[in-house]
């Protein structure tokens, strides 16, 4: 599964930085597919080719959030979700929208990170 920030977040930002993925935004702040990472393409599961410096709209305008796509639970990077471990009020929570195997993070993580 991916990791979803609850509407508990009290906008500390302990989050962010522990992303080795970059894939937390500040609530309203747009994000790209590329921002922290070494995509160049990518291929959505709909065969819509993306072009990952495009901006996205914000996941949420009133508090921190995931983008599912980028998230692999910290998969090959660290032994658990590093928002989870530092969030103050535990509101990274396994995300049952975007339930994902192992092998499926661990893939996307191959992808992002060359």
């Amino acid at each position: 599964m991916a990791i979803i920030i609850t509407d508990e977040c009290i906008n500390c930002g302990a989050c962010e930085p522990e992303c080795p993925n970059t894939a937390i935004y500040e609530g309203g702040v747009e994000w790209t597919w590329g921002g922290g990472n070494d995509l160049k393409e990518l291929e959505l599961d709909d065969g819509t080719v993306v072009d990952v410096d495009e901006s996205q709209e914000p996941v949420s305008d009133e508090f921190y959030y995931i983008v599912s796509g980028k998230c692999t639970e910290c998969k090959g990077f660290h032994e658990e979700p590093q928002c989870a471990a530092v969030c103050p009020v535990d509101c990274c929570i396994p995300d049952p929208d975007h339930e994902e195997t192992e092998e499926l993070l661990l893939a996307r993580k191959e992808k992002m990170h060359v």
